[in-house]
């Protein structure tokens, strides 16, 4: 068990306060579209704002700003997660990558060859990427619910499979959901990517740096027809995870300690609470700030543009019956099937105290796919009665989905054994 106050319970702790405040947003925004106030609803989504910098002028809607550029950061956070996990977190043990990047795997062709196999030829054929998704913030949040009759281990590893489902969602997005490309503004997104490269790869530790970079980075993108938020992920490749020289740092700690006359103290103690900040590498410090903003503001926002699905516009039809099976079954046959293949073939060993019942119910709040899917579905789709009936399915399935991973969970680790440590069903 962690300590109590380690980051990552810390961490879990906050995710599934953003899955509660994803719950109540989520809410807000389908019975307002499904009220007598829709039109406004849908009133504001369409609403534009235009911002203009000399010549260049960028109007959208307040539908796009939030999922092209809102998101963004919380790609960036993202990429920030996946970079962190890759060289020092759990997907730099080999074994622990191994059943991650197995059951995320799974986890994705299972659930879209199911819905290629519904929707084949059909107009909702290009949703296919809908149900490979996985909500961490939701999935967590249940399992935080569950308290410590859920192995700490199965925890850390649907994290880790999250995190590798979240990377396999940015390259299906970025090589199948792709518009026409603009080579000019391609080209000076890779110029610009480049330098955010250079200056990580030279130790530049200013966070403003790569805020102008990035900024740069984004509207390049955005024009060059790539997906606008997949320059939030390469942004956060390039900041840096390495901390300042100790050397440097520690004979600049040493002089602000220094003591000094009455009248300096105040000076002091802001040059060692400025050192102090600067000994965490830039991508700690930026993903420790952005993740209050995206929790409390990104997340909510795109919740509430998203998820109101006015019912009797599009039904129920084919194409929610994919994302549903691709969510409900897909998804736990394909993460308990990539598991099992990378333990059975020696690869890969099931965490401490975790045994397959508690896989099973991994796989199942796997399924919980509401932020990422409905991204997906958005770029699918676009407007329409098809982009009714992919959100649709992606709520029904999401609700489904964590209520069979917690009835499951609570069944699997019901029985105890004399140490007190679950018993799982094998």
């Amino acid at each position: 068990m962690s300590p109590p106050h380690s980051p990552f319970t810390r961490f879990v702790h906050s995710e599934s306060f953003a899955g509660l405040l994803l719950v109540c947003t989520a809410l807000i925004a389908f019975v307002w579209a499904n009220s007598p106030w829709r039109d406004v609803y849908f009133a504001w989504q369409h609403t534009h704002l235009a911002l203009s910098l000399g010549n260049a002028r960028l109007d959208l809607s307040l539908e796009h700003w939030v999922n092209d550029g809102l998101m963004a950061v919380f790609f960036l956070l993202v990429g920030l997660e996946i970079k962190r996990e890759l060289l020092i977190g759990e997907l730099a043990s080999r074994r622990r990558a191994s059943l991650a990047v197995a059951g995320a795997l799974g986890g994705m062709l299972v659930p879209a060859a199911l819905y290629a196999a519904l929707n084949a030829g059909g107009p909702g054929a290009p949703g296919w990427g809908v149900p490979m998704a996985t909500d961490i913030a939701f999935a967590l949040g249940i399992l935080a619910l569950l308290g410590p009759r859920v192995p700490l281990g199965l925890k850390v590893f649907l994290t880790a499979l999250a995190i590798v489902d979240d990377l396999g969602a940015v390259l299906v997005i970025a090589l199948f959901y792709t518009s026409g490309l603009k080579l000019t503004f391609l080209a000076l997104a890779a110029l610009t990517w480049g330098l955010a490269l250079y200056a990580g790869w030279r130790g530049a530790f200013s966070l403003k740096l790569y805020g102008v970079l990035g900024v740069l980075l984004w509207f390049f993108v955005l024009q060059s027809g790539l997906h606008a938020t997949i320059a939030g992920v390469l942004l956060a490749f390039a900041i840096p995870i390495r901390q300042p020289t100790s050397a440097g740092y520690l004979a600049s700690l040493a002089e602000a300690a220094k003591p000094g006359r009455g009248e300096l103290v105040g000076a002091r103690l802001r040059d060692l609470e400025d050192l102090l900040e600067r000994a965490q590498s830039p991508l700690h410090r930026l993903e420790h700030a952005l993740h209050p903003f995206v929790t409390f503001l990104v997340l909510p926002v795109f919740a509430l543009a998203n998820a109101g699905v006015p019912v009797s516009a599009g039904g129920f039809g084919v194409v929610s019956l994919g994302v549903l099976l691709g969510l409900i079954v897909g998804k736990p046959l394909g993460v308990v099937g990539g598991a099992w293949l990378a333990v059975r073939s020696g690869v890969a060993a099931l965490p401490r105290q975790v045994g397959w019942g508690h896989m099973v119910g991994a796989g199942l709040l796997a399924g919980i796919g509401f932020t990422m899917s409905l991204f997906v579905a958005n770029l699918a789709f676009g407007d329409g009665s098809l982009l009714t009936q992919a959100k649709l399915g992606v709520l029904l399935a999401s609700v489904l989905a964590g209520m069979l991973g917690a009835g499951w969970l609570l069944l699997t680790s019901r029985r105890t054994l004399p140490g007190g440590e679950s018993a799982s069903i094998p």
